[in-house]
């Protein structure tokens, strides 16, 4: 099997999310709804899994809502404010790098009365805080911005876009799909108001997802039907899903110092292992202010088509964001940082993970 070095796109499953999920795939099957034993047992695991996410967080149980993903957590986040605070503005403030699970919301948006401001960012993929400040209006309702980029693993200074988010009242948003598990994700250290969560970027299973949102903030409806997950989000959990996602942010929160050192090092070994032997490397993203397991490299004038399909065999590795593998174009993310064209059709992006090693 090739070597996988695409921890970026998804995550293998941790085996200890197995084993805390296999009863659930055979002795615990019961509706969370119920009110017999076979229920009660689910609900208890929900609420258990709801309690594993909130402690990663450093948040209550009660702010945590589980979605389907991250897609769907960004979705509610945005439209949800939109939704319910559009009779105080009708304006958003995001950036051109944002994962297309934002920008295309977004888009739709601006189809149905709302404006958006796309920052621009600097060369290393970092937004600034003054263009931060600069486009706020007083109709500004929502900041959407990720704490950490997929394609480049650039971390955003939400701190001190929080600050002036604060100061005029705006409800500030951050996708936190890409950071969770790789970095401190404290929603009281930066006191972000929505945060999005994707389970299989942290080892759990893909179809689950889950949205902080802050005790107090109003958030329309997204699904409606009956009252699940707070009378928030309908339809009968993902109890599976659920119970994996709470194992894997019970994990994160216990190694993520050790998994940082991991990933980082395994990272720049490759990183160091690649400048010695081959000329015209870019590395694109902050060289310091970046996920410890990314590294999104060009290769001047090279067919990044032609080179993976002549690695396939030995190396599973994305081109740009996996998302967006089936097409050619360059990234938006870096035509937004002004990288050249040369080496932006030319980029491909590694990602370690916790079970990366020096051999595999």
């Amino acid at each position: 099997m090739p070597i996988y070095l695409d921890y970026n796109a998804t995550t293998p499953h941790d085996p200890e999310v197995i084993a805390a999920m296999q009863p659930y795939l055979k002795k615990y099957f019961g509706n969370p709804s119920s009110s017999h034993w076979y229920g009660v047992q689910s609900r208890e695991a929900v609420e258990n899994a709801r309690r594993q996410v909130a402690s990663l967080l450093n948040c209550q149980p009660e702010e945590i809502v589980f979605t389907s993903g991250g897609t769907e957590s960004n979705n509610y986040a945005i439209k949800g404010v939109a939704s319910a605070y559009c009779n105080k503005g009708n304006h958003i403030i995001t950036t051109r790098i944002e994962h297309p699970a934002v920008i295309e919301v977004c888009k739709f948006l601006e189809q149905n009365g709302f404006e958006v401001t796309y920052l621009p960012v600097d060369r290393f993929g970092m937004v600034q805080v003054s263009d931060v400040k600069k486009a706020i209006r007083p109709e500004t309702i929502l900041i959407t911005i990720m704490q950490a980029n997929n394609e480049v693993g650039t971390i955003q200074p939400i701190k001190q876009i929080l600050r002036i988010a604060k100061k005029s009242g705006i409800i500030m948003h951050t996708d936190a799909s890409q950071s969770v598990g790789k970095i401190q994700t404290n929603v009281n250290l930066f006191g972000v108001d929505l945060l999005s969560i994707a389970g299989h970027k942290l080892y759990a299973p893909k179809g689950i997802g889950a949205i902080y949102i802050k005790q107090g903030l109003r958030l329309a409806k997204f699904i409606h039907g009956a009252a699940h997950e707070q009378d928030r989000r309908a339809g009968t959990e993902n109890v599976l899903g659920i119970v994996g996602l709470g194992k894997a942010c019970e994990i994160a929160e216990r190694d993520l110092e050790k998994n940082i050192l991991h990933m980082k090092e395994m990272r720049d070994r490759m990183y160091n292992g690649l400048k010695d032997k081959l000329k015209d490397i870019r590395l694109n993203g902050h060289p310091e202010k970046r996920l410890p397991n990314t590294l999104s490299l060009s290769f001047r004038s090279v067919d990044v088509t032609e080179l993976l399909s002549e690695i396939k065999d030995y190396i599973a590795v994305s081109a740009g964001a996996a998302c967006h593998s089936g097409k050619t174009e360059i990234s938006h993310v870096l035509k937004a940082m002004g990288v050249p064209i040369e080496y932006a059709k030319s980029t491909i992006r590694f990602s370690t993970g916790k079970m990366t090693t020096e051999k595999r």
